[in-house]
């Protein structure tokens, strides 16, 4: 009943901070007049301005579910930016940001992010799946002692979407 509980709160505290309209700080994009939302993956320029999509995605996992990682990416053209948030329950989280490059309907990303009162960053790889976000694995390299992007590993981590903000 109590990890029903931490995951519902959990999920809501992603959805009420997914769905905000308010002005966020960062380097996140924010959608401007005269610049069109959008929904899907490949969309047109209107005006010769680049559309925003602004997208959320939540991937639930552990045993019995109490890990959340929460992800609200802003596409603009080809350029990506974002937050992701990792939240293991009962470990230390990693919360920073996103930036990136989006080619067809795949997504090379930095993410700098805190842990344990320390900078890191580490590259990400996603894919767009309709209303799914995948991503590549991490690995240990064994020599550097960090965690990196298993680039031979396919599209195996799901994210699935959530509120849309800006909306």
């Amino acid at each position: 009943m109590m990890k029903r509980i931490i995951v519902l709160s959990i999920t809501s505290l992603f959805v009420l901070g997914c769905s905000s309209n308010s002005n966020k700080s960062g380097k996140t994009d924010t959608v401007v007049a005269g610049e069109t939302l959008a929904k899907a993956k490949n969309t047109p320029r209107t005006n010769n301005t680049p559309t925003v999509s602004s997208l959320c995605f939540l991937r639930i996992d552990g045993k019995s579910k109490p890990d959340s990682t929460s992800i609200e990416l802003v596409i603009k053209g080809d350029q990506v930016t974002g937050q992701m948030n990792w939240l293991p329950y009962q470990k230390d989280s990693r919360k920073g940001t996103l930036s990136g490059i989006m080619k067809g309907d795949t997504i090379q990303a930095k993410w700098s992010f805190m842990q344990e009162g320390m900078k890191d960053t580490l590259n990400l790889r996603f894919k767009l799946n309709g209303d799914k976000l995948l991503q590549k694995p991490l690995k240990l390299n064994t020599k550097t002692g960090r965690d990196q992007t298993d680039d031979k590993a396919s599209y195996t981590l799901t994210y699935h979407s959530s509120v849309q903000v800006h909306q």
